[in-house]
């Protein structure tokens, strides 16, 4: 029989923070905070360190936020306060305030990767960056949230965009991030939030190419005229107007490229043996395009129409009785096709596979709902501006974490971070003025975990005379 007792003052629960919080101190995060921070709340920087803690230990709402309240974690840690006092913290900030912490999280980041260069390998010079752009509805419920709308998606809540920042050898990392009401175009503001991420990418120490890319709902002339602006490549899927079917229309039979996705699956004909076809089969084309034709000519712009074409397996039906079905054109009864517009100079094929790589901000976006954004809660909506704000931060600390950890652990997800280096039980001990963390045994991830404390913990670098 066992008999649970809530009586060792001496054990916390998540003893992954201790490395986790280092780290953000080493990267610069309370200093930021103290000089660029102006929110009419005392100990500002204490608060906003207990919100991204709490997110770090999996907290998604401000209650939730009181898993720092624990054991030994007031001798781990100085500052912590109530889950009331950082409701009360968050509701201070105004529009102008959480701008303030999104330059505090813009600037993290290049602190994060100075302290951990492999955070975004493969995005030096003659590398490759991609910064995807892609927005999402969080429902709310009740009538008190400001901003909450129906959108696009049917369910009443609040939008929020996101810009991810990978290259082909890391994980993505959040470099912009903002709350927008419920029901907003996808594409409003898409532009700026661009330019604030390909600044946040340059200052992280990306130097080499970056390539913006974004699906259909993007397809607007400020999207793309920022990355012009700011000289980088656009990837963006096109909406299939009359202008895009005609140019697709004009296309060569013999200009098309067959490709083969990784791990196709070849369905066998058993009507004629030996003969199949790949499900995953597909061909690739390109034409010249010049989109925006509506506006002023010199918004218009000229560049590659890449098209990705696959055979439909089920054809759609014809016209019944003089219904008409869901056919319109002979050439798109036969296949459907997928495309996109790009500046860039990649190869064909080397193009299709990397805009169809766009995916990689889905994950992301699923990762904030797993996590701090499965709620927006409070009523004020620049409260829950900041909220995003703080659990911007907090993926990115995670993220390097996962990076200092282990090779295993700077692709996985954040959940998994959180259980296998952040959720990690301790016990706290006390010797001549000295504090042990006593860890468990056989910790299946004890080497990872103590990589991260190491890098985190070192003292930094000084350079050699």
């Amino acid at each position: 029989m066992i008999t649970p007792v809530f009586d060792d003052p001496n054990l916390v629960g998540s003893a992954g923070l201790v490395p986790a919080l280092r780290l953000a101190e080493s990267a610069g995060l309370y200093d930021l905070l103290g000089e660029r921070l102006t929110v009419d709340s005392p100990n500002r920087v204490a608060k906003a360190g207990c919100v991204v803690a709490g997110m770090l230990a999996g907290a998604d709402s401000i209650d939730d936020l009181d898993v720092l309240r624990h054991g030994a974690m007031g001798r781990v840690f100085d500052g912590i306060r109530a889950p009331s006092t950082l409701g009360t913290y968050l509701r201070s900030f105004t529009h102008g305030h959480v701008q303030q912490l999104d330059a505090v999280s813009s600037r993290l980041l290049a602190g994060l990767a100075a302290q951990a260069p492999g955070l975004l390998a493969g995005g030096g010079s003659g590398g490759i960056a991609f910064l995807d752009v892609d927005d999402s509805i969080r429902e709310v419920h009740g009538y008190a949230k400001q901003g909450a709308a129906y959108g696009y998606s049917g369910v009443r809540g609040l939008n929020f965009q996101i810009a991810a920042l990978s290259t082909p050898l890391v994980a993505p990392v959040i470099a912009a991030a903002r709350l927008r009401r419920g029901n907003v175009a996808s594409h409003q503001g898409s532009g700026r939030l661009l330019t604030q991420a390909i600044t946040t990418s340059r200052r992280a120490g990306v130097t080499g190419l970056i390539m913006a890319r974004a699906d259909s709902a993007h397809f607007c002339h400020s999207f793309v005229s920022a990355a012009l602006k700011a000289k980088v490549w656009f990837s963006v899927t096109v909406r299939m107007n009359n202008q895009i079917r005609g140019a697709i229309a004009a296309i060569p039979d013999d200009a098309w490229t067959p490709i083969r996705y990784p791990h196709a699956i070849f369905e066998p004909d058993d009507q004629a043996p030996g003969g199949g076809h790949w499900v995953s089969d597909a061909e690739v084309a390109q034409t010249t395009v010049t989109v925006f034709t509506s506006r002023r000519s010199s918004d218009h712009v000229t560049c590659r129409l890449v098209v990705r074409r696959v055979k439909r397996l089920n054809p759609a039906s014809p016209a019944i009785n003089g219904r008409p079905g869901s056919v319109q054109e002979e050439l798109f009864a036969t296949y459907r096709h997928h495309g996109f517009i790009t500046n860039s100079t990649l190869s064909l094929v080397e193009a299709d596979a990397r805009h169809r790589d766009h995916a990689v901000v889905e994950q992301v976006i699923a990762e904030l709902k797993d996590g701090p954004i499965a709620h927006l809660p409070s009523g004020s909506y620049t409260a829950n501006a900041a909220w995003l704000a703080h659990a911007v931060i907090a993926f990115n600390l995670a993220r390097t974490a996962g990076v200092l950890a282990s090779k295993r652990h700077a692709r996985a997800r954040w959940a998994t971070l959180r259980t296998q280096l952040i959720n990690i039980p301790g016990r706290v001990a006390s010797s001549a003025r000295r504090i042990t963390l006593h860890l468990p045994t056989d910790w299946p991830w004890a080497p990872a975990w103590q990589n991260l404390h190491d890098a985190a913990t070192a003292p930094p670098a000084t350079a050699s005379t």
